[in-house]
């Protein structure tokens, strides 16, 4: 059972600076489930930016009904 996600997040990457907070819905496979969670989430933004997810600082989420 798939689970979409409002996020709000943080680009650190050089090229990002100065407007670097996104928003937008992402979409996970099965709902998430703790703090391991967080950081797979960090790793599809960076792959849709094509960054690292180290340059990616997840704000906060909150589940889509």
């Amino acid at each position: 059972m798939s689970a979409k996600y409002y996020t709000q997040f943080i680009l650190t990457d050089a090229e990002y600076r100065g407007g670097s907070e996104f928003s937008g819905v992402i979409e996970l496979s099965e709902p998430m489930d703790g703090e391991s969670d967080r950081r797979d989430i960090e790793a599809i933004l960076a792959r849709n930016f094509d960054l690292e997810s180290n340059e990616v600082k997840l704000v906060s989420w909150s589940r889509l009904h």
